[in-house]
Parts: structure tokens; sequence; C-alpha cells
């Protein structure tokens, strides 16, 4: 049965079953004389087949219960047990099996109503005319269950858009699914402009309409009116090529606008595909395109701000130094809008090069603020001349008095004045890398706690190293995966710099091509070449 079949007084495709060619007759002719159109068969396996190979499936069944090749009951039974015509209401008529028996066993077999013949041309059709009612009204609620099930669907798909123009492709997908037709929406926002998408019902795309057709149907309804908007639009009344019906048949367009923004979204179907219920439901789907829309041009400007902010907490640059060559890479989660707590540092103090990479725990402005806390401070006591141990005894001391909601890791690295050795000490972080001259890469695992638990720090190890060794500090947003092995991952970082090239700008490049971030937290990395 199509999902929007006729109004409950308009005539019906119904299905004469009989053997008695006069009966056929004299039923058919009532029916049809009430408007309605009549397919017969003359036994229970031509009714099946007419059935099975029949593009619009009648609306109502009237079935003679003694047929030559099976009975009626069996027929009913045989519609009802097929999915794609289980919901074809089936009448019993019969002038032989009309005991009380008779009737409760149609009844119990799948029939929906039942009729003894000789049967009043008045009580036929009023039969016909009940029993399409209430299927026509079952379908109708089936069918809206259905567009509120596939709105649910499409609206939690909406969130799921990276960007304006996936937005509305996903949006014209779910319409197309939702309604059976191709479907096109137009979204615009301030700093998008228009942007179009044309799908089918199984979701491929198709070539959009013209721009200036989408344009049209944005001045549907005025650019400060917010709400949404629904309206039948006749044949070729939008200027442009209308990619729906190439002008000829009306168009249902749905246009939602946010209140104080430039964010607007318009659902654009065949006025045909819509039965009575559907109009709700599609200004729905307009208004929760809007409102996707509106949350991701929102999250994009809090996620630009957020960056903005976080970067102001690093340093400008790297300082040139005659003890190392310096690199950095920096990159903040992107499936985020808060702000991370990842941070490196390098500077020269009075007794060499002090190096830090450090990582506040979570995502939050309470993170970011600690960050910016922990790195101000580390550099006050670096220049101050403590080593680094002593500056990891500060910190701690330093998140304790200022009552910090958060903890946080690093590893603190001095390359000594003479370029000769270096000093590591590492507060729970994830422990640096060293690859020698000659290739031997290995990890200096020594470490103490993380800060903010209120823990003494051991001292620093003191590390003899030639010139030309490099040093490779990590956050663990360039390694740690869910459902990964920090160990294992750890092995294949090692395997790399073993084979590396000297130039650091080149090893940071290769960690990142080799460990490609997954967006889920920051990541910042920093490679150091002794001269």
């Amino acid at each position: 049965m199509t999902a929007t079949g006729p109004a409950p007084g308009e005539g019906a495709r119904v299905l004469l079953v009989d053997d008695n060619p006069t009966n056929r007759y004299v039923l058919g002719t009532h029916l049809r004389r009430a408007g309605h159109e009549v397919l017969e068969a003359e036994d229970g396996r031509g009714a099946l087949d007419l059935l099975r190979h029949t593009a619009e499936l009648p609306e109502i069944a009237v079935i003679d219960v003694r047929l030559p090749d099976m009975t009626g009951f069996e027929v009913c039974e045989s519609v009802k047990a097929d999915a794609r015509t289980a919901g074809l209401p089936v009448i019993h008529v019969s002038a032989a099996a009309i005991s009380v028996t008779d009737r409760a066993q149609g009844l119990n077999r799948g029939a929906d109503a039942y009729l003894t013949e000789p049967v009043a041309p008045n009580e036929l059709l009023a039969t016909v005319g009940a029993v399409l009612r209430y299927a026509r009204a079952r379908q109708r609620a089936e069918t809206l269950a259905t567009r509120l099930a596939e709105l649910n669907r499409a609206t939690l798909d909406f969130y799921r858009a990276d960007s304006v123009a996936d937005l509305a492709a996903r949006a014209a997908g779910g319409a197309a699914r939702m309604f059976g037709t191709h479907a096109l929406v137009v979204v615009r926002t301030a700093e998008d402009g228009l942007v179009q998408a044309l799908r089918t019902p199984g979701g491929a795309p198709v070539p959009e309409g013209s721009e200036r057709f989408a344009r049209e149907v944005m001045r549907l309804r005025a650019r400060d009116d917010a709400g949404v908007h629904m309206e039948t639009v006749p044949a070729g009344r939008l200027a442009g090529t209308d990619p729906l019906t190439g002008g000829s048949a009306p168009l249902a367009v749905a246009v939602a606008r946010v209140k104080g923004t430039g964010s607007a979204a318009a659902v654009v179907l065949p006025r045909g595909a819509l039965g009575d219920d559907d109009p709700e439901v599609l200004t729905q789907l307009a208004h929760a395109c809007a409102l996707s829309l509106e949350a991701l041009r929102s999250y994009r400007e809090e996620h630009a701000l957020a960056l903005t902010l976080q970067r102001t907490f690093l340093p400008a640059s790297l300082p040139a130094s005659p003890l190392a060559e310096l690199a950095v890479r920096y990159l903040p989660a992107g499936q985020t809008a808060e702000i991370g707590g990842d941070f490196y540092e390098a500077l020269p103090v009075p007794d060499g090069l002090m190096l830090a990479v450090g990582d506040v725990t979570g995502h939050s402005l309470d993170a970011a603020v600690v960050m910016g806390e922990l790195r101000h401070a580390l550099r006050a006591y670096a220049l101050e001349g403590h080593g680094p141990h002593v500056v990891l005894g500060h910190l701690e001391r330093l998140l304790h008095q200022v009552g910090s909601p958060v903890g946080a890791t690093l590893c603190v690295v001095l390359v000594e004045e003479s370029g000769r050795a270096v000093q590591i000490a590492n507060a729970g972080h994830l422990p640096p890398a060293i690859r020698e001259p000659g290739g031997a890469t290995y990890f200096l695992r020594d470490h103490g706690p993380m800060l903010g638990l209120g823990l003494p720090h051991p001292p620093a190890v003191r590390v003899p190293l030639p010139a030309g060794t490099r040093l490779v500090m990590v956050t663990d947003g360039l390694l740690e995966r869910r459902g990964g092995d920090l160990d294992e991952a750890m092995t294949r970082m090692a395997a790399l710099l073993t084979t590396a090239p000297d130039d650091v700008e080149s090893v940071c490049d290769l960690l990142l091509t080799h460990f490609p971030p997954d967006g889920d937290d920051d990541v910042a990395l920093m490679a150091a070449r002794l001269r």
C-alpha cells in the first residue's frame, strides 16, 4: 500500500476474488458505482499471484470463502503472512459458510470483516467503508510513526556534521529517506553564505539546482523573521532551475531561521510526496536543521576562540641557542572547543638551556589556568638558576598553595652549558627518548610522582651525551589511543628515531606522519639536537 492513501471518503483499489462470474459482476458493479477501482481474480492462486506482481497494491480485498483451489481462509492467511501485504484488510463473503463457527473461523484466521450472501448493496458498501476507514487511519498512524522515527534519526545525525556542507547533505539525505522522494536542502550562515545539497531516497547525491533557485527559496521568509514557515509553492513560481520537478509540479517548502543570527535552513520536497500529517514533520525537520546549523556555527566560533586563547599561553617562538637545535609541534585537539593543558617551554638559563614539556589533566578552563600558572612559574624558577628537580619542587608547592583543582605531568631537561650532558627531572610524564649519533635509541624511564599529589620529587638524573644526540619529548596525545598499547607505541617510536634524519624538523614531521593525531587530545612534541 502507498504511504499516503486516499482520504476516508475517496474510492479505493479493491481486489475481488470469487469463482462465480455472476457474483463477481454483481459485487463489482456495486463497488464501481460507489467510486472504487476493482481488480478481479477467480481463484485463490490467481489472487495471490496478482498481489505479488502488481506495482500498486489494493487497499482492501473482498474474498469468497469457497474457492475451487483453496479456501478463502487460506488465501487470507497467505496474505497476512507476506510482509508486503500483511496490512491489507480482508472481508470474507460466503453464501454457504454462514454459521457462527464459520464466521468466527474467518475472523480468527485474519479477516477484518465477514459478510453472508445475499449481501445488500448498502451493507457491502458500508462494511467496505468501515474497514477502509480503520485501515487508512492505521496506515496514517504507522506512516507518521515511521516519519517521526526517521526524524529522530536524522536529527541525531545532524550533530555528527563537521561542516555546513556536511550538515546540508545529512539533512537532504534524511528528508529523502523520510518522505521517499528527492529532497533539496538549502542552508545559510553569515560566514559560509548559501550552501545546498540534493539527495535521492537511497542517499545518493545528485547535481544541485541553480543558486538562483536556492536564493529564491530563502527569500520565502524575511531575513529577520525567526521561527519556521511552511508553504506550498505553485509550479514555476520560483525563478531558477527547479531540481526536483523541473518546474512542473508544486513544491512544499519549509524555511526555519534562528532568532538573532544569520543561520537559516530550508527543506524542499515535491508537494505530492506529503500526506495530511507530513507538513508538521517537515517543519520539525527544517527547525532541527536550523538549530544544528547554529550549533555548528557557534561551535566553530568557540573552537577558534579557544585555540586563540590557548596559543597565547604558549611561547611565541623558540630561542636560538648554541647548545641545541630545536623544533616543536603543537596540535590542539580537534574534537573539542575546550582548552587543553598541554604545553612546552624552552629558554636560556644561567646554567645552560632549559627545555620542558608538560600536560595538565583535563580539557577545561581550570586546566588552561593551571597550565598558564605552571609555565610562567617554571620560567621564573628556571631563570633564577634552579635545577630541574628544584623547579619541580617549587611547582609542587605552588599547586598546593593555590589549591589547584587539577594535577599535571612535567618533564624538565637542562642542557648543561658544556653541551655534553643533560639533567632530567620527570614528574610522572612520558619518558624522554634519547637517540645517540650511532643510532642507539632508548627512553630514560626514571621519574617521580606527578605534580599536585604533595609528594617529594627525586633528584634529577644526569646523563652525559655526545654532540649530535637527539632528545625527543612528547605528550600522551601523540602515542596513546583508546584500546591501544602504550608500550607498543613507544617501541614503534624508538624504532622510527633510530633511522630518523638528523634534522629536528624532519624528526617532528616523521613522528606526526606515523602517529597521526586522532583529534581527541592535544599533542605537544619537542625535538632537540645537541650541537
